[in-house]
């Protein structure tokens, strides 16, 4: 369908699509229902690595023992997500294709290296989470493809997730961050650029024995917040530094 017939829309949980065709903001006017496409579910490991289907719920993934000993910041990010109900019907596909930067998931799988696989017709292809977004709600997928799910190769070191809203559920996130922190330091954050944000520089400069507080200054840098009705630029960058800090100073 989405090869032949064009202008076709996928929907799953619908927690974000809903909000949109409420709003009167969504263009699409022929949809089409992926809920019972049992290809799309499970959470498996296979050669090693964790592969969770595009259509894997939040509650899902909270619940799986596999997520929560391969990939703890994960399961805490989709903790996260709305309340119980949204949990129960938002799947991990959803939060992916929705290419928002307050996505709560999306620093927890571009910190740990994700990859998306894409399939369509022709085919299958997979494509590095860090390379999957252009812009502000823009990703490479094709028209013809489906997100069919995640994999994510084991990650070595201590994961940590922590968002920053305005109160504790029900909440777009200000700021999210997720790391790993071991022989390699990964750092991923939200909401502060108009994708998820993947922080290289100062990943390379704590590589090379930076301190706490020049790696602090470096991320400041290297993000690019706005002010919007939830927060500030200014607020956004101060607290991104802070949850820096609380990262590293548990470092083992």
């Amino acid at each position: 369908m989405l090869r032949d017939e064009g202008a076709v829309t996928p929907m799953a949980g619908c927690t974000d699509l809903y909000v949109a065709l409420n709003f009167g903001t969504l263009a699409a006017t022929r949809l089409v229902d992926l809920w019972r496409i049992d290809a799309l579910r499970g959470i498996e490991v296979r050669h090693g690595v964790l592969s969770i289907g595009a259509l894997a719920t939040h509650t899902e993934i909270i619940r799986s023992p596999l997520v929560r000993k391969r990939l703890p910041m994960l399961a805490a990010a989709s903790a996260e997500v709305g309340g119980v109900q949204i949990q129960n019907r938002g799947t991990l596909g959803g939060n992916v294709a929705n290419a928002s930067p307050a996505g709560d998931t999306l620093p927890a799988l571009a910190a740990a290296d994700a990859v998306v696989v894409l399939q369509s017709a022709a085919g299958t292809r997979r494509v590095p989470f860090n390379g999957f977004y252009t812009g502000y709600r823009r990703t490479v997928a094709r028209p013809d493809e489906l997100i069919a799910a995640l994999e994510i190769a084991p990650v070595a070191g201590r994961q940590w997730f922590r968002k920053v809203g305005t109160r504790a559920a029900q909440a777009i996130s200000k700021v999210m961050i997720a790391g790993v922190v071991g022989d390699e330091i990964r750092i991923a954050l939200g909401s502060v650029a108009p994708t998820v944000v993947r922080a290289t520089r100062t990943e390379a400069a704590l590589a090379r024995g930076a301190s706490t507080a020049e790696a602090q200054r470096t991320l400041m840098d290297e993000i690019a917040p706005i002010d919007d009705i939830r927060s500030t630029a200014e607020y956004r960058r101060r607290v991104a530094a802070n949850l820096l800090a609380r990262l590293l100073d548990r470092r083992p």
